[in-house]
């Protein structure tokens, strides 16, 4: 739980694509813009603590299959970033 130990461990439980869906909503029902603005804030924090989550997830994720190819003298980790500015 390293990565989860940063303030999101509340929401260790929850699985990552449930906190997705969850963020996917609260952005739906916030681009509409018709949220009470008591709500809409009340909607943003609940967003940034499923970004923090998901985040802590997909950082743990990455460092697992970086220290998996790690071991493999023949695989070397290419950043997906790399792949997206040659227009891959």
């Amino acid at each position: 739980m390293g990565a989860l130990s940063n303030g999101v461990n509340v929401m260790a439980k929850e699985k990552f694509e449930d906190a997705l869906e969850k963020l996917e909503d609260i952005v739906k029902k916030m681009e509409v813009g018709d949220m009470p603005l008591s709500d809409a804030l009340k909607s943003f924090e609940e967003g940034i603590k499923l970004i923090r989550f998901c985040s802590a997830i997909l950082d743990d994720t990455q460092r697992r299959v970086e220290q998996l190819l790690g071991k493999e003298d023949s695989l070397k980790v290419k950043s997906f970033q790399e792949e997206d500015s040659d227009g891959n």
